[in-house]
């Protein structure tokens, strides 16, 4: 079910129903509105959601970078990514031309029902609600487009400083939770036996990530990173 896989938070309202209306359909269903007004509004919820993690997370990293990883964040073809990935498309409601002509699997039509579901997120959960859903969407993708061709990564990262700092390594800890079609993973990254730094995700590899981001920001703010 879409609404458990999103994580919805309360009982899907008139909002989350408007989400997943195509003008198409509300065509042919004369006095149902589409999703395109939360649309509108999600599209800039999603931005400032971003925008505000990008600000707090990534204290180092230049302004011009940070936009280039938020445009790539909120593009069109990411959120047609997450909105595949999560099953938007067989909860739209298409008119029979979309139908007959693929519309479930249209880009522009996932990416705007995304911006949507936020959009309604917002209107029946607030701003916690709506942020959640667009980390629990993005997170991974915001590390990764923050990261970016040649910058490396933060597990690499973490394993120089430590073998430089301390001539040791640092050691990840996993668990995972949630059932083979929805798994989960935590991590949580040890340097010289004490946890530094943990993170979650979809993947072994992003959940690792996350950690080691955390523990090498640590370790900065600490003086360790020089």
């Amino acid at each position: 079910m879409l609404r458990a896989r999103l994580g919805w938070t309360a009982e899907p309202g008139s909002a989350f129903d408007e989400a997943l209306r195509h003008r198409s359909w509300c065509a042919e269903h004369p006095g149902n509105e589409s999703n395109e007004r939360l649309e509108f509004l999600g599209d800039s919820v999603l931005g400032l959601v971003v925008t505000a993690h990008l600000f707090r997370t990534y204290e180092a990293i230049p302004e011009g970078e940070l936009t280039k990883a938020r445009a790539a964040v909120v593009s069109s073809a990411s959120l047609c990514e997450v909105a595949a990935e999560v099953g938007v498309g067989p909860a739209l409601l298409l008119g029979k031309g979309e139908e007959l002509t693929g519309g479930r699997l249209k880009p522009s039509i996932l990416a705007d029902a995304a911006e949507a579901l936020i959009g309604a997120a917002y209107v029946e959960q607030g701003w916690l609600g709506a942020e959640t859903l667009v980390m629990g969407l993005l997170a991974e993708r915001i590390t990764a487009a923050v990261e970016g061709p040649g910058r490396g990564d933060f597990k690499t990262r973490l394993q120089e400083l430590c073998a430089r700092k301390y001539d040791s390594l640092p050691r990840y800890v996993l668990s995972e939770q949630g059932p083979d079609h929805a798994k989960e993973f935590d991590a949580t990254v040890h340097i010289q036996g004490r946890p530094y730094g943990s993170g979650r995700g979809r993947s072994k590899k992003h959940a690792e990530q996350e950690a080691a981001r955390q523990a090498w920001q640590a370790l900065l703010d600490a003086g360790d990173g020089t």
